[in-house]
């Protein structure tokens, strides 16, 4: 075929039930056999960034199989690293314009894209081929050797609901009845009532009999203040229960079949009528109609009322419960963007040469003796490696019992969740927890860009009573909001402190949400607001792009007795190292125990993380006041 591919595996396998319980059949993707689609990652389709490469189809009677080849761009290298490590090897598809059968088998859709996913819903979906260790050009047409990969756990895939379309089985053909001839149908619209009426279960009349008595009272209108008595009395009486019906008048099934008989004459016409003249014939009062007919509230001893024929509740989003998290999108910049190294006993050296008035050129005069250039200082720093692990564990019982999503899974992706939210917090802004904690991520191994020491990071706070003044004089709330001021501060001690910033490359803004909202809202004097979106105010930060943080409201640090809380921080992640040794990656370890009857789950990571590159990061702050304090 010639298609040039870095990896593939099946993107979906026929007649497997899915975790969202549908089975896909034989050749239900057939007509895609050779089309290339969009290889993105866990089905995000709000950005270009996410489209990691692009995937040949190949329909086989097993299932459909991908052919995927990564981009150049930084993400997809990012992607192919880890499918090449081993930490990503599950496939998902995003499909539309479903044709399902009455039983959910889809037999006809189309696929828009196959997404990189932690896990799928197809326990098939798997990557079971790597071309890497064959070199960048291996050839679909080549096979290459399979790599066995650990198979984590399954989650739900997308699939589009809006373009579903529900294709029912072919009916069967209805039986010729007596008196027809050979080849003659009989229509669904020639049914009687009487078919109609026959066809129902018990319930169903029950049901009817309930509303065509509710239909007569409407029409007879309120009855006498005695004849009120005794259908109240009447209606207390379940017609369910024997003893109590047994000697009174009530509504069988068999009335209600001479009730629908009287109906279909032609002299009736109605089943109104029908009703009315029934109640006549056979002494029978509304109310006995009503009551017999449908649910009443039970006497005392008696069980059951309308409520039981109410239908069964039904999950608005079918399958595991969705999760409700703190903003993850900053977590995946981070992690993705911080640099991966093999190394995790780090060490950095520096010399400082700036300032140094000895280390200067001298100029020569005949005759005299040369001086020896000055002396300096060396700085140096090492960092250690820590293990850092989520553990967690589920009775057996439970996951048999829990049938309408994979329980396994669900618990994996949560926990996995949590180890990237707590490495990424611990990069950014530390553990936060005591010192003598003994869970606590230490500083001393995952250094927090943050909490660095200035040489690293750049720690400017934002000075609003000299913004003040600066603008406007002493009247600066006569001319200027204060959303304005604010702004005006934070741009201000952001493009100072690039005075001395020394990163590499197009820095990333992390930003509390209340901050960055307070700048959006900034307004001059005929109300316009000066920043009309989040670039426009990157442009003025001189940043790439700027994410919200929500995490960033409860970080503090303390410096002399002073207290202060981020606003922002500003860095390229690239400049700070996170290593792992062999088999210190993040791996994920599965254990039963027999004695508890549980399923242990281990995710765990050793690795060390410091800032590798001086005045590489920039964190404006503000103090925060002791309460009853001024300013």
């Amino acid at each position: 075929m010639g298609f040039k591919y870095d990896f593939s595996g099946w993107a979906t396998k026929n007649n497997i039930l899915c975790s969202d319980g549908r089975t896909i059949m034989k050749d239900a993707f057939k007509e895609q056999d050779g089309t290339v689609v969009p290889l993105v990652w866990m089905h995000q389709h709000d950005s270009i960034d996410n489209v990691l490469g692009h995937a040949l189809l190949k329909n086989t009677a097993e299932g459909v199989r991908a052919y995927c080849k990564f981009n150049d761009s930084e993400e997809g290298q990012a992607a192919k690293l880890r499918v090449e490590s081993g930490d990503i090897n599950s496939l998902s598809i995003h499909a539309g314009r479903l044709k399902q059968d009455s039983r959910k088998n889809v037999i006809h859709g189309k696929i828009n894209e196959v997404s990189l996913v932690l896990a799928g819903a197809n326990d098939g979906a798997l990557i079971d081929t790597l071309s890497f260790a064959h070199g960048e050009d291996s050839d679909i047409a080549d096979e290459c050797e399979y790599y066995p990969m650990v198979e984590l756990t399954l989650e739900h895939g997308e699939i589009d609901y809006e373009e579903e379309h529900l294709e029912h089985a072919e009916e069967e053909k209805p039986k010729k009845e007596e008196g027809m001839n050979e080849g003659e149908e009989k229509k669904p619209s020639e049914k009687t009532i009487s078919d109609i009426y026959n066809s129902m279960s018990d319930e169903q009349k029950d049901a009817v009999a309930y509303m065509v008595g509710a239909a007569l009272e409407n029409k007879e209108g309120e009855e006498d203040e005695k004849g009120s008595k005794e259908d109240e009395e009447d209606m207390k009486h379940s017609v369910f229960d024997a003893e109590q019906t047994r000697g009174q008048a009530y509504i069988s099934h068999a009335d209600q079949e001479g009730i629908i008989s009287l109906a279909k004459t032609t002299s009736v016409g109605s089943l109104q009528d029908a009703l009315e003249i029934y109640a006549q014939d056979n002494e029978l009062s509304h109310a006995d109609i009503a009551a017999a007919g449908g649910f009443v509230q039970p006497a005392e001893g008696v069980t059951g009322d309308v409520t039981t024929m109410f239908p069964e509740y039904k999950d608005v989003k079918p399958g595991a419960p969705e999760l409700i998290t703190n903003d993850q999108t900053w977590i995946s910049t981070v992690l993705n963007g911080v640099h991966k190294s093999p190394i995790s006993r780090i060490r950095t050296r520096h010399v400082d040469i700036r300032n140094i008035e000895a280390l200067r050129a001298k100029g020569y005069k005949k005759g005299t003796q040369k001086k020896l250039t000055g002396n300096f200082k060396a700085a140096q720093r090492t960092t250690d490696p820590q293990t850092i692990y989520v553990k967690n564990a589920l009775h057996r019982d439970d996951i048999i019992d829990i049938t309408d999503f994979d329980y396994v899974s669900y618990l994996y992706n949560i926990d996995r969740m949590m180890l990237n939210e707590e490495l990424a917090t611990a990069i950014v802004f530390g553990d936060g927890r005591d010192d003598a904690d003994p869970d606590k991520i230490s500083e001393e191994h995952i250094r927090p860009i943050y909490l660095d020491d200035d040489l690293y990071t750049i720690h400017k706070t934002l000075d609003l009573e000299t913004a003040k003044t600066t603008l406007q004089g002493s009247n600066t709330s006569a001319y200027f909001s204060e959303n304005y001021i604010y702004a005006e501060a934070m741009i201000e001690a952001v493009l100072y402190a690039r005075e001395t910033y020394k990163g590499s490359g197009s820095p990333i803004m992390l930003m509390a949400p209340h901050t960055l909202n307070v700048m959006l809202l900034a307004r001059d004097m005929n109300g316009r607001r000066i920043y009309n979106d989040v670039k426009e105010l990157a442009a003025a930060f001189n940043v790439s792009r700027i994410e919200t943080v929500e995490q960033m409201a409860d970080k503090t640090r303390t410096v002399d007795g002073k207290t202060y809380k981020p606003l922002a921080i500003m860095c390229n992640f690239n400049d700070y190292h996170l290593g792992a040794t062999k088999g210190g990656q993040i791996t994920h370890f599965t254990q039963f125990d027999i004695d508890f009857n549980q399923e242990k789950s281990l995710i765990e990571t050793r690795c060390s993380g410091a800032n590798t590159r001086v005045y590489s990061a920039i964190a404006i702050e503000e103090e925060v006041k002791a309460s009853g304090a001024e300013g």
